[in-house]
């Protein structure tokens, strides 16, 4: 099977049965998101997290409290427990039922790489076949509750004069993330990043003559925020960074 005719089942069917790894690239045309479970005493300040900082934290779905699958249409027949490539924090996750904690989704760029690469503006990580980049930024978010940090961004390089195709390309995809919030190489010095080479998450990018950083919000951020907060006790889980959950959602039903 082919990544072109691959569905999110099958990217679901496919992590249940032990792939492990970056899901950029496949099922396109299919929404990816980032996943939180968290304990439901949290979930309001989580939402207001979200809400306060939309672009960061695009909220797509989220469960009632002890549910371990998403509303109907959302990821059919998922069982979020085996069917991510990927998960941070917990062991023992297969005894984890979602004892009164709600499943969030939040949208993830990748939902819009097939877009560029139908423009032919095909992001590094998928050419070069390694796990995307992220880097931790200064630039803060509007706290809620427990909740702050700052913004974590993904980074993909492009020709100077590809910029504003690019943002343009991406734009519509406010649910995850829309257009770039920083691009050229004074970004580093305005987003806190210190070294390109370096990420925070994922593999460094090759930038090639020509070629100027791209930054967008990231989905990462509200996972890091939840980390980070001195406030949150008991049970968190997320994905993998690069390991998204793949949904039956269409792009183009939720580009704007």
């Amino acid at each position: 099977m082919t990544r072109q005719s691959q569905t999110a089942a099958d990217v679901r069917r496919a992590a249940r049965d032990g792939l492990k790894g970056s899901t950029a690239g496949l099922a396109p045309g299919h929404v990816q998101a980032n996943l939180i479970i968290l304990p439901e005493r949290y979930a309001k300040d989580f939402r207001n997290l979200c809400l306060r900082n939309p672009v960061a934290c695009p909220l797509l779905a989220e469960t009632k409290p002890g549910e371990t699958k998403f509303p109907p249409g959302v990821a059919d027949g998922i069982d979020i427990r085996t069917d991510v490539p990927g998960y941070n924090v917990v062991a023992f996750l297969s005894e984890f039922c979602g004892q009164g904690q709600p499943l969030i989704s939040v949208g993830c760029s990748f939902s819009f790489e097939h877009a560029l690469v139908q423009a032919g503006l095909v992001p590094r990580h998928i050419e070069n076949n390694v796990s995307a980049c992220m880097f931790h930024t200064n630039v803060p978010l509007m706290p809620a509750g427990v909740f702050g940090g700052n913004t974590v961004v993904s980074m993909r390089p492009y020709r100077a004069e590809d910029v504003e195709k690019v943002r343009a390309i991406t734009r519509p995809y406010i649910t995850t993330h829309g257009e770039p919030i920083a691009w050229g190489w004074d970004a580093l010095e305005k987003l806190g990043i210190s070294d390109i080479n370096k990420p925070d998450q994922g593999s460094a990018q090759e930038i090639r003559e020509g070629e100027v950083p791209v930054f967008w919000a990231c989905g990462v951020t509200p996972q890091l925020s939840v980390m980070q907060s001195p406030e949150v006790k008991g049970m968190v889980i997320g994905h993998t960074p690069g390991s998204m959950v793949v949904l039956d959602t269409r792009v183009e039903d939720v580009v704007q």
